[in-house]
């Protein structure tokens, strides 16, 4: 997904985006749904989300 698109997304959700990075947004993203904040850590293979927006990038 690209920055621009996660943007939306973060305004929709209420986390301002202002100056963060994409793992960043991402992970504010996923601490407002009140996910774990796993974007970009390694558990990818190993988190069981399989529906989640960001396994692609993750």
């Amino acid at each position: 997904m690209k920055i621009d698109e996660i943007k939306v997304l973060a305004k929709e959700k209420g986390v301002k985006a202002g100056k963060m990075k994409k793992a960043e947004l991402i992970l504010a993203i996923q601490r407002e749904e009140g996910n774990e904040e796993c974007y970009n850590s390694g558990k990818a293979a190993i988190c069981g989300q399989e529906q989640c927006l960001w396994r692609e990038d993750c």
